[in-house]
């Protein structure tokens, strides 16, 4: 993969700052960002705003380090003017995909963002302190190494109904077909007595009988005389797929 182009935006408000601002793009090339900063990339007589708009369309994401001089100048659109001025403004902004530009904190006890940013989430560089933790926070942004991955979307757990065999405990037919399969493992013969089945049923005998003469119909019993019930191969079908028998 190649490493992402990243432009550094800012204000040349001191040298202390300055010096931030380089020790700051230092420790993203470090880590493997390939940062494109004026204390680098430009000298003196360099055409400043050429370099900014091409620099802007070649990166992959745009870091703006906002002070409250970078906001101030940005928001009054002065930026980009002067190679002490190393600030986007909405201007610039309109020239490139919003959607890469990071605005990046820096001033102490406040968040402002140029005006035209204001709705942007950002990261807050203002705590030295925390420096190792946020920059932790830009480079997964950046490597596209997010902490969390979001996971797949399962398959739906449910069948239309009309597709789905009736399971429930109060289905009839399925409890007498339970209630067979069971007496037919005691059973010596490949039929079951009827009366057997009346012995070890708890139904009412016409409840009994009603899902008995339904299981019948439905091809999964047949009748051996008038004393017997033999499981079809419908029969033995079902009991296999409703997990009656294995």
């Amino acid at each position: 993969m190649n490493p992402p182009r990243v432009f550094i935006s800012y204000s040349h408000d001191s040298a202390e700052h300055k010096k931030w601002v380089l020790d700051f793009s230092t420790t993203l090339r470090n880590r493997g960002i390939d940062a494109v900063l004026d204390q680098w990339d430009l000298k003196p007589g360099d055409d400043l705003p050429h370099f900014m708009e091409t620099q802007l369309e070649l990166a992959e994401y745009v870091l703006m380090i906002c002070t409250e001089k970078y906001v101030e100048k940005a928001n009054a659109g002065e930026g980009g003017v002067g190679y002490e001025k190393m600030i986007m403004t909405s201007s610039l902004l309109s020239k490139i995909d919003s959607s890469k530009v990071i605005p990046i904190i820096r001033q102490a006890g406040s968040d402002k963002r140029p005006t035209f940013l204001k709705s942007k989430l950002y990261i807050n560089f203002s705590n030295d302190a925390d420096l190792e933790y946020n920059l932790d926070d830009l480079l997964r942004v950046l490597l596209n190494a997010p902490l969390y991955e979001k996971p797949e979307i399962g398959t739906n757990p449910f069948k239309p109904i009309e597709d789905s065999r009736p399971d429930r405990t109060s289905d009839g037919v399925k409890e007498v077909m339970k209630l067979v399969s069971n007496c037919f493992e005691k059973w010596t013969l490949e039929y079951i007595s009827y009366q057997e089945v009346i012995t070890n049923s708890t139904m009412h005998r016409l409840t009994l009988d009603r899902y008995i003469k339904t299981a019948t119909d439905q091809g999964l019993f047949k009748w051996v005389g008038e004393e017997y019930l033999k499981f079809t191969e419908k029969g033995l079908d079902y009991l296999v797929s409703h997990k009656i028998i294995a």
